[in-house]
This record gives structure tokens, sequence and C-alpha cells, in this order.
């Protein structure tokens, strides 16, 4: 059922859906996961470890609603439900319990860098079907590359 219908053909429709909730999962567990650490991270750096994962979740959160209504404006309905995003996430789930300040950061750098990859693949497939949609992604991308570089610089 369509109750908003995209102005992309059939073919490029499914290429943008399949990228843009891919995105959307990635990003809400990216945003679960930085909570996951931040909530338990310990250590000599843990208070500003402990803000700079807020940032990460902050910036997470409003990339998977930007993310959502793209696709809703795309047609798309988006799925942010949890066990959409235990499924479907190319991240690998967060630690239990304590977390050392430094393999809190660990965990980030590896987190970011899977999310960061699969949204580099998410750019190539779209760029020929949806350019607007591949826009996104390279902002988005362009941004967890930020937060990136600063958690590897932390344990650098």
């Amino acid at each position: 059922m369509y109750v908003v219908k995209s102005p992309l053909a059939d073919a490029d429709l499914k290429t943008v859906a399949e990228a843009l909730q891919g995105a959307l999962v990635d990003l809400l567990d990216l945003s679960l996961t930085g909570k996951q650490i931040h909530w338990n991270v310990v250590g000599p750096r843990f208070r500003s470890v402990h803000l700079q994962l807020d940032e990460v979740v902050t910036s997470a959160r409003a990339h998977s609603d930007t993310v959502a209504e793209r696709a809703s404006a795309l047609g798309i309905p988006p799925d942010g439900r949890a066990a959409t995003v235990a499924s479907g996430s190319g991240i690998k789930t967060a630690p239990a319990g304590w977390i050392k300040d430094t393999d809190a950061v660990a965990a980030m750098v590896d987190a970011l860098g899977s999310v960061i990859t699969r949204m580099r693949e998410r750019m190539t497939a779209t760029e020929a079907p949806d350019p607007v949609t591949q826009d996104l992604l390279i902002a988005i991308t362009a941004d967890l590359e930020k937060h990136h570089w600063m958690f590897q610089a932390e344990n650098a």
C-alpha cells in the first residue's frame, strides 16, 4: 500500500528503500550502543568519554530522524522497531557491565567504523537512483567520520 507516492521508478525506489532502512537501523543501534557504553564507562577519563558518547548519541538520533523522514517522503515506511534494529544492525553488541574507558573508546571506534563502512556502500548504491538520498547519506557519513576520528584520537 502506498500512502505517499514516490517520484522514483520502482527499481530505484527499492534500492533507495534498502539503503535508507539499513541506515536507519544502523543509526538507531549506534545511538543505543553509545548510550549503553555511556552508562557503564569507568576509568580516569570517565567524564570526557561519557560526554563524548552523548555527542555521538545526539548525532545518531538526529540523523536517524532525518533518514526516517526521507524514507517517509519517498513513500517508504521506516521501521525502527527493536526487533528490526536487533536483526538488521551491523554493529557488534555493546559489552555488558562496567567498561573501562579505553575499552569504551575502542568499542565506539569499532561501532562507528562498521556504520561508516555500510553508509559508504549505501552512498554508492544511491548515486544513480536518487542523488538527494545520496547527498543525505554523504552528510551523515561526514559527521560520523568526525566522531570516528575523535574516538580514534582518544586511544592513540
